[in-house]
């Protein structure tokens, strides 16, 4: 009978920890229960996340300022209009004498109208609107390289949830298993038939088995908050993990080629070198001078460069080209350019480090990756010799040469074997999205 109870209660733990992503055991009470795959996840937060949100606004904003940049090219126009009061005027000899008023009409009026246009600027508008667009892809690259933390966060998160919802399912059978052999023994032990010593050490097992269980509702909990944040749910919404499968993953291979190609960082990093490029020849160009074209209309009066002044109105206009140069720029810009110039160097060094770094970051994760499916294999075999000792140590309980504490400690064993597979299909798409991460495609 205690033989049968122990393969009933086996048999039904390791059902629970195979159907991994199964929900028995809610994290929440009254929460609104919702079934999510990552896939699904990733679609709710790039939805839902303020902090993609806010990078998307970045981006627009990056994207307006090439159109600000480009308005450089388009003509100014300048209108004045005024009125004012004007005092009478007066007038007397160099040596300030023989004083003589001079009456000047009280009202005036002034109305400009100026127009320029720039016809060249040594490429500093060019190189302008230039930057401004790099700066735009800066934008674009981190909002994306920021919606790929997000969802490398939210897969961490979502994966963990898994594990903890094994572990809940496990030990909500061991619990049961605990109960089932304890009640037993206490039978037992009225009738004379085992020690209270025995009974005590299992009521200690399943008070520590109590404690792990409140843990691992806590821990839940904890995860649970985290990604209604970042996906964008209500409060208390209780997320059930759908079933993930490790046999659909596709590994090409070629993760390095893959992060040279996709990875923000050297993304970032290049665009970062192109920038000070740019800015390298918008300092060249203060050398050049600056040439624009202008006409101008303007109407004034009363008419004041003359005595007796005139109460009229005088206009005039023209039109013209100027021409614009610092001559300070000849001894003052050569330093600019040498600070620039090491700026570029020091921005193609960076980008060098930063490909360094992520390359070998993707080449560590490809290790761990397929590291990751030879502890599949072994926590499989450790699997197979758990229930091989477990039915040992059965056969010999029953034949009378093992203790009932020898039988409870190989079916822990079992389990924690299953548990630990589990886990390691987990740790395997763990590795698989940081692969994706680090390359840039997440």
């Amino acid at each position: 009978m205690r033989s049968t109870l122990f393969l009933i209660a086996l048999s039904s733990a390791m059902l629970c920890s195979f159907c991994v992503y199964g929900q028995d055991v809610p994290a929440q009470q009254g929460g609104n229960v919702v079934k999510l795959s990552i896939g699904e996840m990733f679609s709710l937060a790039d939805a839902n996340n303020s902090s993609i949100k806010a990078h998307s606004t970045a981006t627009l904003e990056a994207l307006e300022g090439v159109k600000v940049a480009k308005n450089a090219y388009l003509p100014n126009i300048d209108i004045s209009v005024s009125a004012s009061y004007n005092g009478d005027g007066t007038v007397w000899d160099r040596d300030f004498t023989d004083i003589m008023s001079a009456e000047i009409p009280s009202f005036g009026n002034s109305f400009a109208v100026e127009v320029s246009q720039v016809l060249y600027t040594g490429g500093a508008i060019k190189h302008s609107i230039q930057m401004s667009s790099l700066a735009s892809q800066m934008a674009q690259l981190n909002s994306q390289k920021n919606r790929s933390e997000i969802h490398f966060l939210i897969a961490g998160n979502y994966l963990e949830l898994c594990k903890i919802c094994n572990h809940q399912q496990v030990l909500a059978s061991h619990i049961g298993q605990v109960t089932k052999v304890l009640e037993q023994m206490r039978v037992r032990a009225r009738e004379g038939a085992a020690l209270q010593n025995d009974v005590t050490r299992f009521e200690l097992l399943l008070q520590n088995l109590e404690y792990n269980k409140v843990k691992l509702d806590n821990a839940r909990e904890i995860i649970n908050t985290q990604l209604n944040i970042a996906l964008g749910l209500d409060e208390g919404t209780v997320i059930e993990p759908s079933e993930i499968c490790i046999d659909s993953l596709q590994d090409n291979g070629d993760w390095e080629q893959q992060a040279l190609n996709s990875a923000y960082g050297i993304r970032m990093a290049g665009t970062a070198t192109r920038m000070s490029q740019e800015k390298l020849q918008i300092t060249k160009s203060e050398r050049l001078p600056k040439i624009a074209v202008y006409a101008t209309n303007s109407l004034n009066g009363p008419v004041t460069f003359e005595i007796p002044v005139l109460d009229k109105n005088f206009n005039y206009w023209g039109f013209g080209i100027g021409l614009k140069y610092n001559l300070g720029n000849l001894y003052k810009t050569g330093k600019k350019i040498r600070q620039e110039k090491l700026a570029v160097t020091r921005a193609a060094q960076q980008e060098q480090v930063a490909t360094e770094g992520i390359l070998l970051g993707v080449k560590a994760a490809q290790i761990s990756y397929r590291e990751a499916y030879v502890l599949l294999k072994t926590k499989e075999k450790s699997v197979e010799l758990a229930q091989e000792n477990y039915n040992l140590v059965n056969y010999r309980y029953n034949n009378g040469l093992a203790l009932v504490t020898d039988l409870l400690d190989a079916s822990s064993q079992s389990l924690d074997a299953r548990l630990q597979e589990v886990n390691a299909r987990i740790n395997i798409l763990y590795n698989y999205y940081k692969l994706q991460y680090l390359s840039g495609i997440l």
